[in-house]
């Protein structure tokens, strides 16, 4: 059993919602990963499949990978939250994705603070996060949220930049 209270999944900023997966998310899901630019993933169903897997995960883990909604639109623009990833569950890493069409409007650091905020309340001390060198735009989101780096990896898909923050 883990000695952390349980990550808040509902957070709330100026401008974002973040919340619970639903079923109802797989289209739009499938659409962002697509972006990715290596095809589409599967099927809508495939991916109501993944979203029912992540919320078995933070039902066992106590922490979330949420969607991210604007508040005033209403529309699906990513997620952002925490994963275990590369690191463990006393030290998870913090994850976002958005679309494309919604990059630099600060959606992301926005997000990630409110994540940030959450994963303190649970009583942790330290999160991570793992960035392919060449997403620049990514790294700066971190560096805006007072991660630094702490060493660099080589994997098949090329260098990864590990970052770490300590949290109050």
């Amino acid at each position: 059993m883990s000695t952390y209270r349980t990550m808040s999944f509902h957070l709330e900023t100026e401008r974002l919602t973040l919340r619970p997966w639903a079923e109802s998310d797989a289209a739009e899901f499938r659409a962002l990963l697509s972006e990715r630019g290596n095809g589409a993933p599967s099927s809508v169903e495939h991916l109501r499949v993944s979203i029912a897997k992540l919320l078995g995960e933070t039902e066992t883990t106590g922490i979330a990978l949420l969607p991210i909604q604007r508040r005033d639109e209403g529309d699906f623009i990513g997620y952002c939250g925490l994963i275990i990833g590369r690191s463990t569950l006393e030290e998870p890493e913090i994850a976002y994705e958005l679309f494309q069409r919604v990059h630099g409007r600060g959606y992301a650091t926005e997000a990630a603070g409110a994540v940030l905020e959450a994963a303190a309340a649970t009583g942790r001390k330290r999160l991570w996060s793992t960035v392919g060198a060449w997403n620049a735009p990514s790294l700066r989101v971190l560096e805006k949220l007072g991660f630094e780096r702490d060493h660099v990896s080589t994997e098949d898909s090329g260098e990864v930049v590990w970052l770490t923050r300590s949290l109050p």
